[in-house]
């Protein structure tokens, strides 16, 4: 979800929407419960059955608060317990910090003005190429996200 984050900042974003990736903080609203040893957070996405059942909200953000017969726009099911968003934090800043670097932006304000100015230039890669691009030709390797 960082990569998704920032190049929404590179199309001129000044929001993103990061629900599965918060979803399973402890800030996040919902209950924790086991399975098969695990700890997991009840999850689902607005546009569910079960929220445009119980909520407003959701029915307007979908146009569907007139509809007797809803469909779903989104899924619930159970997330692995993630502690708190403040563990995350400094990821989320580290990763849009690289994500500047990478093309050459300073600050966010800095990649704004890129984007404005005509500087900012989008690729379109071809699949070949992200492959290339990632980790490949090893037997096997370990990524550790933090």
């Amino acid at each position: 979800e960082l990569s998704s984050g920032i190049n929404a900042e590179y199309g001129g974003a000044s929001t993103v929407i990061m629900g599965s990736l918060l979803a399973a903080t402890s800030e996040s609203p919902g209950e924790y419960f086991y399975q098969d040893g695990v700890r997991l957070k009840k999850y689902r996405g607005m546009g569910c059955l079960e929220a445009m059942k119980d909520g407003v909200a959701s029915q307007e953000r979908y146009f569907s608060s007139a509809d007797k017969i809803k469909v779903a726009q989104g899924v619930s099911g159970a997330v692995v317990d993630r502690g708190s968003v403040y563990n995350y934090i400094p990821y989320l800043v580290a990763g849009l910090q690289h994500g500047c670097q990478d093309i050459g932006a300073k600050s966010l304000s800095q990649l704004r003005t890129m984007m404005y100015s005509g500087k900012l230039k989008f690729e379109k890669r071809t699949l070949a190429a992200i492959k290339e691009g990632g980790v490949h030709s090893l037997h096997s390797y370990e990524m550790k996200l933090f």
